[in-house]
């Protein structure tokens, strides 16, 4: 049955960022009887500007909820007679992360938990959590973070009862434009002359913001509870983004980062064994399932993955060209971007 979110009640945690906009916008669109599209999150500012964009008054069925995924008794009473929550809320710079550990602890585990106590108890339909690559064998302490909730989310599953409730997950890469990433870096410093590089082997998995709401939507129409959906996408060189961005400019290596990888991973050795094959993505089965796998393998046609299958921005085999990246920056960045 195809994804109807018509008469439906949403709560997007941390939507003003740069994901829960365009998923609020593309469920306004694509959806203009949905019931209720609730914005929590807890900067006022960041709140009253998205409000400028998606007016109340515009949009009947939009709300604006001032709170922190930390705060669980908020949350709750935010989650009052809502069918789905997309938990995009996350602290995600990793030197920030390596530097207040205890906060990011806060944010990104004990929130995650009062997500799920909240879907438990408002009898919430749906719940569909971000993930990131970081949190693939993590060596910093927000993909450790990251994988916590991963984990949280999955085994939620198990703690469901008779609930009509299921909770997956959704990893991918970077999105390429999104606040704090290297193209808007790269981009208001290309007229200095000269690039700060970490590393000019570095390699990262890239993803649109409109890629990313679709394997959002995709995970709220196909999931049956405990998966973790991954995306078949290109890497990038950030030697290439640069050369992308200001093919004249001088790189000057500055070193990885506190708790940077040189690649990035999605899928572990590990993780292989309950890893299957679809047409665009990968599935992380979990490890206990609440359904039969069996039947899971036949509704979608899937493969298991060969014993030993690492999903790897290094060892990808689909690659952006400085070309492509330039597309991509004029489609999903600044359309009067050029060199």
């Amino acid at each position: 049955m195809q994804l109807d979110l018509n008469n439906k009640a949403i709560l997007i945690t941390g939507a003003t960022g740069s994901f829960g906009k365009k998923f609020v916008q593309t469920v306004l669109e694509r959806w203009p009887q949905v019931k209720r599209v609730v914005i929590f999150s807890r900067d006022e500012l960041k709140q009253f500007e998205m409000s400028q964009v998606f007016s109340p008054q515009k949009y009947k069925a939009i709300r604006y909820f001032i709170g922190d995924v930390r705060d669980g008794d908020r949350l709750k009473r935010a989650c009052e007679g809502i069918d789905i929550i997309v938990h995009a809320a996350a602290l995600k710079q990793v030197p920030a992360a390596e530097y207040n550990p205890m906060e990011c602890i806060k944010t990104n585990i004990f929130g995650a938990e009062n997500v799920i106590n909240a879907a438990l108890d408002c009898g919430v339909k749906k719940v569909v959590a971000l993930s990131t690559d970081k949190a693939a064998a993590p060596i910093n302490l927000y993909g450790a973070t990251k994988l916590c909730s991963d984990k949280l989310f999955v085994a939620a599953n198990n703690m469901k009862g008779s609930r009509d409730l299921t909770f997956s997950v959704v990893r991918y890469g970077n999105v390429i434009g999104s606040r704090g990433s290297v193209v808007p870096f790269f981009l208001s410093k290309r007229h200095e002359g000269v690039l700060p590089i970490t590393h000019p082997h570095m390699t990262r998995f890239n993803i649109s913001l409109e890629d990313g709401v679709e394997m959002v939507l995709h995970a709220l129409e196909h999931a049956w509870g405990g998966e973790i959906f991954v995306p078949k996408i290109p890497s990038y060189r950030i030697i290439d983004v640069a050369t992308a961005i200001a093919p004249t400019a001088q790189p000057h290596i500055v070193g990885i980062r506190p708790g940077e990888k040189l690649h990035e991973e999605m899928i572990t050795e590990s993780d292989s064994h309950n890893t299957v094959e679809l047409e665009k993505y990968y599935v992380i089965l979990p490890s206990t399932p609440v359904w039969s796998i069996e039947n899971f393998m036949k509704k979608f046609q899937g493969n298991f993955v060969e014993p030993g299958f690492r999903y790897n921005s290094e060892s990808n085999t689909d690659w952006l060209t400085p070309e492509q990246i330039r597309e991509q920056i004029k489609q999903h960045v600044d359309p009067t971007f050029s060199v």
